[in-house]
């Protein structure tokens, strides 16, 4: 079974690293079902931030942390953003920052 790479995008990894242990290793775990063609246990489509982006949904006793990439093209992952939900609804700031570097990485390609 072939693996997709995983490409960060700006500060996401950095981002996943201070998750607390367990929701770090879950959002691992659901990322390396994405990187291997599989749905994520908890997921959710994302077209506010842009086509083809989904939201990998991780609950823990220290709280909701999200994962939000992008899985469309054939050579990686990308991981957009990656942060702690504080409230119900998403922050518009996290939500910014994501549709932000989906541009930017739409820009990118458009140029290659």
């Amino acid at each position: 079974m072939m693996l997709k790479q995983v490409k960060w995008i700006g500060d996401s990894r950095e981002c996943i690293r201070d998750f607390p242990e367990a929701p770090r290793r879950e959002a691992g775990y659901q990322l390396e079902r994405v990187q291997a063609g599989r749905a994520p246990n908890d997921w959710k489509p994302m077209p506010s931030i842009g086509i083809g982006v989904n939201e990998i949904r991780v609950r823990s006793d220290s709280g909701a942390f999200r994962v939000v990439y992008l899985a469309k093209f054939v050579e990686a992952v990308y991981v957009l953003h990656a942060f702690q939900k504080k409230s119900r609804k998403t922050a518009k700031s996290d939500i910014e920052s994501a549709r932000k570097r989906f541009r930017d990485l739409v820009q990118e390609r458009k140029r290659r």
